[in-house]
C-alpha cells in the first residue's frame, strides 16, 4: 500500500531563499537515490509566504522508512534546522 505525506512547515522571517535552496538540493537527492519514491514536492502558501507544504508518496511503509533513514535525508534536516520556526507538522497517509 502506498504511503502518502503532507508535511507542513513554517520558515522563519528571511529565510524563503535559503529555504528553497536547501530543499532543492534534499529533492534531487531523493530522486535521484530513492526508488521507493514517487514523488516529494514543495508548495508554498499562497497566504502565507512562511508556511511551505511538501507533498510526498512512498510505495510502501519500507520506502518511506527508508527515506527517513537516509544520509541525504538527515543533512538537509540539519541545514533546514536553521531556517524553521518550529517543528514541522506531519501527516502520513494510507493509499486508497
Amino acid at each position: 500500500m502506498s504511503i502518502g505525506v503532507v508535511a507542513k512547515i513554517r520558515i522563519q522571517e528571511g529565510k524563503n531563499q535559503e529555504f528553497e535552496a536547501v530543499f532543492k538540493e534534499l529533492s534531487d537527492a531523493v530522486r535521484a537515490n530513492e526508488p521507493g519514491n514517487n514523488f516529494y514536492a514543495l508548495h508554498k502558501s499562497q497566504s502565507d509566504p512562511l508556511l511551505y507544504v511538501v507533498l510526498e508518496q512512498y510505495k510502501d511503509m519500507a520506502a518511506f522508512q527508508a527515506h527517513g533513514a537516509s544520509p541525504h535525508f538527515k543533512e538537509g534536516g540539519k541545514k533546514m534546522g536553521a531556517c524553521l520556526a518550529g517543528a514541522p507538522e506531519v501527516e502520513l497517509l494510507d493509499g486508497v
